[in-house]
């Protein structure tokens, strides 16, 4: 893979295989980054995982840095006041099926109550391309539509171990303050850690990395690897 001449000048700034405490990895991932536009901050944790095993869950993150996001709500008409007054953007049920079978995907997250789950998986070609498809291991498919989309709107995000076993998340932005960068990546670690399947052997977690959307990876200093 080819990289830009800015990209190899960042790389000079810094010594690449050291590894850096959280805070001074995020500070240094600000100063690496060059691109005009407020880049995104990413991590990338790869986990000691075999074949059979999977790590996934969802994390609030205690600093938010996206803006508003749109919620889609399926659920049947008796729950739609619940969710409109919880702050979701789009409430329905076998309209809103219709509407998303045609191929509208105008919102960032769905969630579903129980019992709309036999007709909205059948919206899997659709949805699951796209990674929105409402799955109870995340607390999108709920009765209790208020707590879901609260916890959702105060940034809640999702994580998962690809077929490698790494997890890469977006978790700032290069304008946040590198403590706020950190915390966030400590609350992705702690939930990942709580993850670890019953019969991982050895060091759970190889090795973790930050990076913004256009600069070098920067190699975070691992306390506790369970």
């Amino acid at each position: 893979m080819k990289h830009g001449k800015k990209y190899l000048e960042s790389l000079k700034k810094y010594d690449a295989a050291t590894t850096y405490d959280l805070v001074s990895a995020a500070d240094l991932v600000k100063k690496l980054a060059f691109a005009k536009f407020d880049e995104t901050v990413d991590l990338s944790v790869k986990l000691n995982l075999k074949k059979s095993q999977s790590v996934r869950d969802t994390v609030v993150l205690p600093h938010q840095f996206r803006g508003e996001k749109k919620v889609l709500v399926f659920c049947k008409s008796e729950k739609e006041k619940e969710a409109l007054e919880a702050g979701a953007t789009y409430v329905g049920s076998d309209d809103l099926i219709e509407k998303v079978k045609g191929g509208w995907l105008d919102f960032d997250i769905a969630v579903a109550t129980p019992d709309m789950m036999k007709d909205v998986g059948k919206l899997g070609m659709v949805l699951g391309r796209k990674g929105l498809m409402p799955n109870p291991k995340t607390g999108t498919v709920t009765f209790d539509l208020k707590g879901a989309i609260a916890e959702l709107k105060k940034g809640r995000v999702e994580f998962r171990a690809d077929k490698t076993g790494v997890i890469h998340l977006p978790i700032g932005k290069v304008s946040m303050e590198p403590a706020k960068i950190a915390e966030n990546v400590e609350a992705v670690l702690t939930e990942i850690k709580r993850k670890r399947p019953a019969d991982a052997k050895g060091d759970f977690i190889q090795s973790v990395s930050i990076s913004s959307t256009m600069g070098p990876g920067v190699w975070v200093a691992i306390k506790d690897k369970e």
